[in-house]
């Protein structure tokens, strides 16, 4: 039987795993060095940055959903932001992905948010046509852009002079 729960603090080496998991599904396993103390410190203090859910199959942990919330300046509004899905291969085909997005759908009308956003590697078809068979709206219009690293620093060395 399908239940989802939310993670506790307990659940921190669960949700690297998930996110190492992930990552090499997604062909960037060296990409992921999150830490426990990382999943401690931002998800489990008074400074909240994070939530996660898990899905269990018969008390088995097998999927997870990661996410955050952002804010729309045009609608006045919340936005619930999916950062990672992930269900296990040995578990897919089960409606765990569907349980899981359902979930964070009714986590987005309780928060009064304007609705959900996320992101899909362009070469993962199964992922874009379950998306695409929720009503999921693919905004190809909108190219991601991402600041980080040396670029980062750079940028924030520069400041504001008067």
């Amino acid at each position: 039987m399908l239940s989802i729960r939310e993670a506790r603090p307990g659940d921190a080496p669960l949700i690297v795993q998930f996110i190492r998991d992930l990552a090499a599904y997604e062909r960037e396993p060296q990409a992921a060095v999150v830490t426990e103390q990382d999943i401690l410190r931002d998800g489990f203090s008074g400074d909240r940055k994070f939530w996660v859910l898990f899905a269990e199959w018969n008390g088995e942990p097998v999927g997870f959903a990661f996410y955050f919330f952002n804010y729309s300046t045009w609608l006045g509004r919340p936005g619930l932001y999916l950062e990672d899905l992930f269900v296990r291969p040995s578990a897919r085909g089960k409606g765990i992905g569907k349980a899981l997005l359902a979930r964070l759908a009714q986590i987005a009308i309780d928060k009064n948010c304007y609705g959900m956003r996320w992101q899909v590697l362009d070469w993962n078809q199964p992922a874009i046509d379950f998306y695409d068979s929720l009503g999921g709206k693919m905004l190809k219009e909108w190219i991601t852009v991402r600041l980080m690293g040396e670029p980062l620093k750079e940028l924030a060395a520069l400041g504001i002079e008067h």
